[in-house]
């Protein structure tokens, strides 16, 4: 006979793979909007807004098991990883929204885009938040240092189109506010990227009762 406890597990993990995959679809609109390509804003309003809600409605279903049972060790991390990631998960909905906002203001996108092969790192970051999503619900320890790794080269490749970016705007004035916005755009997919490998470390402490941080990940398979 299944408990309660077991039922309010599921229901866990079921929200958390719900609010997961609507992040995903908001990052998606974000990356449309970047490569200017036709977005649906009134549905992307109303995916913030279940976003929201869920993050709440994990909120409660977690306080509530902590109010009402003694849950064992493996299933205590689960619950306290499932806070966590719900917060990551949250944070990636804001900023695709900031990000779709932000790029109502770029003017001429599609050259800096061309210039600076921004169309590819714009995917990396679809990609990434796919495979984060992937990873909570098969647990595999490969794919958590495939999203660092992932994420090492998200960075780079930012660092190095701001960097170009900026140069371009110190040579041609007319593309200052254009690259100012894009440049913003660029920094807030570098942290959706950031906060997956915040949501593959908290995978990791739910399958090994480890908290690591992912620049020491390497180490630590090292060490083993």
């Amino acid at each position: 006979m299944t408990t309660r406890f077991e039922i309010e597990l599921e229901k866990l993990k079921e929200i958390i793979t719900k609010i997961g995959a609507l992040a995903e679809t908001q990052v998606g609109e974000a990356v449309k909007a970047i490569l200017s390509e036709p977005i649906e804003g009134k549905e992307v309003k109303k995916t913030e807004q279940k976003i929201d809600k869920l993050d709440v409605k994990i909120d409660e279903i977690c306080q509530t098991i902590f109010a009402l049972q003694q849950p064992v060790a493996s299933d205590l991390r689960f619950i306290m990883s499932a806070m966590q990631i719900s917060n990551e998960i949250e944070r990636v909905g804001d900023l695709s929204m900031s990000i779709i906002k932000k790029t109502k203001s770029i003017k001429d996108k599609h050259d800096l885009i061309a210039k600076f092969e921004i169309s590819g790192l714009a995917r990396e970051v679809e990609l990434i938040i796919t495979k984060t999503n992937t990873c909570f619900l098969t647990k595999e320890e490969n794919s958590i240092n495939e999203i660092f790794v992932s994420n090492r080269a998200i960075k780079n490749k930012t660092d190095v189109a701001v960097h170009a970016i900026i140069n371009e705007m110190k040579s041609n004035p007319k593309v200052v506010v254009s690259g100012t916005n894009l440049v913003l755009a660029l920094k807030h997919l570098e942290r959706i990227s950031e906060h997956c490998t915040n949501i593959a470390e908290s995978i990791f402490f739910m399958i090994n009762a480890k908290i690591i941080k992912h620049e020491k990940f390497d180490e630590l398979e090292e060490e083993e």
